[in-house]
């Protein structure tokens, strides 16, 4: 196969080192209440104040190198106090998890630049200010400590049970932080007085232990001889979760409480949310099957819980609804899923439902923020068609307005006070446009353009991504996109490598600058169609923007119609006068290698080579919360889990490369281990790679580099 002549040449190492990033805004935090927000210099220097209304730079918040007091040398990040007269300055930040981490907080008074340490007890995780800005509580190994700024920063220990691995307080369990996406359940009453907090007791958890070998990049001396392990709960689908309550610390008489929460039998507390009212929060529950969602208002004194919504779902309640929630002084806005289509439902403070914002046959895909002075509600939906957002306003009269005026991909940030936003817009060829706006939708200023990345794209050759859609055999409409290489001849029969991840409620198909399989716009895509491979993605079923029906239909037996669809895509594909339908190949990371190996046994063999990537490869192996959320327990659902590449393994067609991180805490190397047993007996030849010491994300040192250079040079070798 003969490489097709570019302009510039992109290389793998252009890719993987980030060279086709795009300029962006990002950590812009509103300020509550007025027009401004505040982020992170360019530099990570310092922390700066910004105009919505003029994009203008009104005030230097904390400068790294101007501090009185404690001195230190960079930042990490930044939480300013409620009355914006302080600020918490994050140091030395060591990850946990995904989201989580624990780092060396200082405390900086903006007027006078004094600079002081939190705490000297070690590193502390998810600190929170109280509601006045005089009182700090933060975790610290599992137990909650409180900071007293009015009496010399006096620090105290709340609790004294966390122990890793059996108790935490106030921060989320593996599980729980991966799955419903959060890392913090430790908030203050409004009046400051008290401190409510969701505690887990992981003690009948099961532990999965990860292999530490004593690698490169980082090197772990203390594994040089003998292996370590790495030891923590996780717990699998149909096995035991922590057990999770909620309790009240009364700050005056040092009171402990637990609140009387209504929980169902082996549920969930998705989300713990402070109130406006005096001595109350706000508490969300789940049941296991996650097709009951309670909102409850609860009393920190009395512990008496009141039921304000009970919402229930057909299937499952979806993540991105809980996560899309408002609770203010006046109102519960609700995103829900009952008629179909994502909408926003508006609910008083004690749960009655006021007014039906939306009820359209499209999915609200964002929810940005509600006016309690005009009752103008501002969200992001898929209107034009599933793979474009646009920016809407509902006002209180049942009028709906666009504020975007372009198809693509268009997000907002808005000002605390609702009238200006930030608008990011691109499309699947154009690179992120920043803009500010009114909340009218009138564009004030262009902030950043990335007219430098488009020019070094066109430099470098790439082509346009080309949109379609096509219709499988059993009736499905399904879209993808596709890229050529440059000198694409129509009268040639070229090789395609499929891309894609499946995985429920998930797109690959947007008309966005983040189509692609690697990010950049698709550099690594365009660099192997500079190779000569057309390179091609494709939404299944399952996937979003489409209603609950098509996202849905998945249910029970995850793998099944996904593959499906795939191999589906690949004979139509091949019916294409310039594909060569003998080579075919298809790849993709975590859900989207679960999905590889399903469509490579589905049992039509139109792949003639795949790559899967920290692929799960029977779902009893991965976690409670995800996995039952669309598959029940293996015990109700043995049909449905019996639908995996294990099983299927006899039936696997074409050449196979798989690949894991062996310290990989989400998908563990346990999936790949079963699978290639399987393999070997069912007499079937693969390839298999395992990197020493890296996780899911699978990267570090020269990491991704040699993963992706496997990547090309197998489909190179397998689609000659």
């Amino acid at each position: 196969m003969v490489p097709v002549a570019w302009g510039e040449s992109i290389s793998l190492g252009d890719v993987v080192r980030g060279t086709f990033s795009a300029e962006a805004i990002s950590g812009i935090r509103p300020i509550a209440g007025s027009d401004q927000y505040a982020r992170i210099s360019s530099d990570g220097k310092r922390v700066e104040q910004y105009s919505f209304k003029t994009g203008g730079l009104t005030s230097v918040l904390f400068d790294v190198g101007k501090t009185m007091g404690e001195q230190i040398d960079a930042f990490d990040g930044y939480e300013l106090s409620p009355d914006g007269t302080k600020m918490l300055i994050r140091t030395k930040t060591e990850r946990i998890y995904r989201r989580s981490a624990r780092a060396a907080y200082y405390i900086y008074t903006i007027s006078s630049r004094k600079l002081e340490k939190l705490s000297d007890g070690g590193k502390q995780q998810e600190p929170v200010w109280s509601p006045d800005g005089r009182q700090i509580a933060f975790v610290r190994e599992g137990n909650i400590f409180l900071v007293k700024l009015l009496y010399d920063s006096a620090e105290s220990q709340v609790t004294k049970d966390g122990r890793f691995g059996f108790v935490s307080n106030g921060v989320p369990d593996w599980v729980y932080e991966e799955e419903f996406g959060y890392s913090r359940a430790l908030e203050f009453t409004a009046d400051g007085t008290m401190l409510c907090w969701v505690r887990w007791d992981e003690s009948q958890v099961k532990t999965y232990d990860l292999q530490l070998f004593r690698g490169m990049k980082p090197q772990l001396d203390q594994y040089a001889d003998y292996p370590g392990d790495y030891s923590y709960k996780y717990p699998k689908a149909g096995q035991a979760n922590s057990k999770v309550t909620v309790w009240s610390y009364d700050i005056k008489s040092h009171k402990t409480l637990q609140l009387r929460v209504p929980l169902p039998e082996d549920g969930y507390i998705p989300r713990l949310k402070p109130s406006s009212e005096p001595d109350k929060v706000i508490v969300y529950t789940l049941n296991r099957h996650q097709d009951q969602l309670g909102i409850y208002a609860v009393n920190a004194r009395s512990t008496v819980a009141q039921l304000l919504i009970d919402e229930k779902i057909d299937k499952y309640v979806k993540e991105e609804a809980i996560e899309g929630i408002l609770i203010g002084k006046s109102y519960i806005l609700l995103p829900s899923d009952r008629n179909g289509f994502m909408n926003l439902y508006l609910y008083n403070p004690n749960g009655q439902l006021l007014r039906t914002i939306t009820n359209n046959s499209y999915d609200v895909t964002a929810v940005y923020g509600y006016d309690e002075v005009t009752g103008d509600v501002y969200f992001q939906a898929a209107s034009l068609n599933a793979h474009d957002r646009q920016l809407y306003v509902a006002h209180k009269n049942g009028k709906t307005d666009r504020l975007s005026s372009q198809e693509g991909w268009n997000t907002a940030v808005f000002s605390g006070d609702c009238r200006y936003y930030v608008n990011t817009w691109s499309n699947i060829n154009t690179p992120p446009v920043y803009t500010l706006c009114d909340n009218k939708g009138k564009t004030l200023k262009t902030l950043v353009d990335n007219k430098q990345l488009r020019e070094k794209t066109a430099r470098y050759g790439f082509t346009t991504k080309e949109m379609f859609s096509f219709t499988t055999t059993e009736g499905v409409k399904l879209d993808g996109w596709m890229v050529k290489p440059s000198n694409f001849n129509p009268s040639e029969k070229y090789p395609v490598i499929m891309h894609q991840y499946s995985g429920p409620g998930s797109q690959q198909v947007v008309n966005s600058w983040s189509a692609g399989s690697m990010g950049q716009g698709g550099a690594f895509d365009f660099y192997l169609a500079q190779q000569g491979f057309i390179v091609v993605t494709v939404d299944g079923r399952g996937t979003g923007g489409r209603g609950s029906e098509f996202e849905k239909c998945t249910y029970l037996r995850l793998g099944d119609l996904e593959s499906k669809d795939q191999v589906e895509a690949a004979i139509w594909l091949g019916q294409l006068p310039y594909v060569d339908k003998d080579r075919i190949g298809i790849w993709g990371w975590s859900y989207g290698g679960f999905n590889t190996l399903m469509s490579m046994s589905e049992g039509r063999g139109v792949f003639r080579a795949g790559v899967a990537v920290a692929p799960p490869t029977n779902w009893k192996f991965y976690d409670t919360i995800y996995t039952e959320r669309y598959m029940r327990t293996p015990k109700e659902n043995p049909d449905g889990y019996a639908v995996n590449p294990i099983e299927r393994a006899p039936q696997l067609h074409g050449a196979l490369l798989i690949c894991h991180g062996l310290a990989d805490d989400n998908v563990h190397p346990q999936n790949t281990f079963e699978y290639s047993e399987a393999l070997v007996q069912a007499d079937k030849d693969f390839r298999e790679l395992l990197y020493t010491n890296r996780n899911h994300s699978i990267y570090g040192g020269n990491t991704r580099m040699h993963l992706m250079r496997q990547i090309v040079n197998f489909f190179k070798t397998e689609l000659k």
